[in-house]
């Protein structure tokens, strides 16, 4: 797929995210209105849309085309958004700036910040919920939100959270601990977007395993070249203060491999995901071209 096709597509697709996201956010309006505004401004501050974009392609490849998908998508950003906001605070990364612009904390104060992450995880689930009302199937709904809390949860995102920041600081970082950090903390939610839109769609269990293991490559080549940029790009073309792991004396991949090795990881595991996409039957095109696209990614 070539570069300007790709790019139309994935406009379209961000456009198809923003007004899901936009038709579930809740009404800025009421006593608890500053929270509500909080979370709007959280959600809607920019972004890749990496997550929902995965999940709803991942649904038409295995043929859903209902709406039933569109409360998980926007649930996904939701709890993708809270663990940015509470990742910036000052009892963690302490960052002023995300995507350009000041982050959640610095904006409406530390403790709004907290608050405004709690009311977007737990309003996540009582968006997903609403897909009960979208399709005779309860059942692949109450899967698809058994698969959201988990990733979300202590045996996913949190879980890595947890490990990333008893580990900060301290002697002892191996690689598996950081691949275990990256599986864990990034790959997690990826996978569920992944899972979440085959077993929406009726997919077989073989081929949500695989969904789920190319979002397991994704999630940490990503990572990786996330930490790269950390050390590679600018404040100003990335969004956010670069040079964050250095300043909190944080052991990466890149810390213990090295660039090249670095970069080829990404590369591997990229290539893994591409080939497993290639054995479905479905239309992979976009799915994979978006994979490629994360190993040469500037922000």
């Amino acid at each position: 797929m070539d570069g300007a096709k790709m790019d139309q597509m994935l406009k379209v697709r961000m456009e198809e995210v923003e007004r899901i996201l936009k038709t579930y956010l809740p009404d800025v309006s009421g006593m608890q209105r500053t929270v509500l505004e909080a979370m709007e401004y959280s959600v809607l501050a920019g972004g890749k849309r990496l997550r929902p974009i995965m999940m709803l392609e991942s649904y038409r490849i295995f043929g859903g085309n209902e709406r039933v998908i569109e409360p998980f998508a926007a649930a996904l950003e939701m709890i993708h958004t809270y663990s940015l906001v509470h990742d910036d605070l000052p009892a963690m990364d302490n960052d002023q700036y995300r995507r350009g612009k000041l982050t959640t904390h610095a904006k409406y104060g530390e403790a709004m910040g907290i608050l405004a992450g709690d009311a977007l995880l737990t309003y996540a689930f009582e968006t997903a919920a609403k897909a009960f009302a979208l399709t005779f199937d309860a059942a692949r709904v109450g899967r698809a939100m058994q698969v959201l809390a988990r990733k979300a949860g202590i045996y996913g995102m949190l879980g890595g959270q947890v490990i990333d920041v008893e580990s900060e600081g301290k002697p002892g970082m191996t690689l598996e601990k950081i691949t275990r950090i990256h599986t864990l903390k990034t790959a997690a939610l990826i996978e569920s977007s992944l899972m979440i839109g085959a077993i929406l769609a009726g997919a077989k269990e073989e081929q949500i395993c695989q969904m789920e293991q190319v979002a397991r490559n994704v999630g940490i080549a990503f990572q990786i070249q996330d930490d790269i940029l950390d050390v590679t790009s600018t404040q100003e073309v990335l969004g956010k203060p670069i040079g964050s792991d250095a300043k909190n004396e944080k052991v990466t991949y890149l810390t213990l491999q090295g660039m090249e090795a670095s970069v080829a990881e990404v590369n591997r595991l990229s290539d893994e995901a591409v080939s497993l996409l290639e054995q479905l039957a479905g239309d992979t095109a976009f799915l994979e071209a978006l994979v490629r696209m994360l190993t040469v990614r500037k922000k």
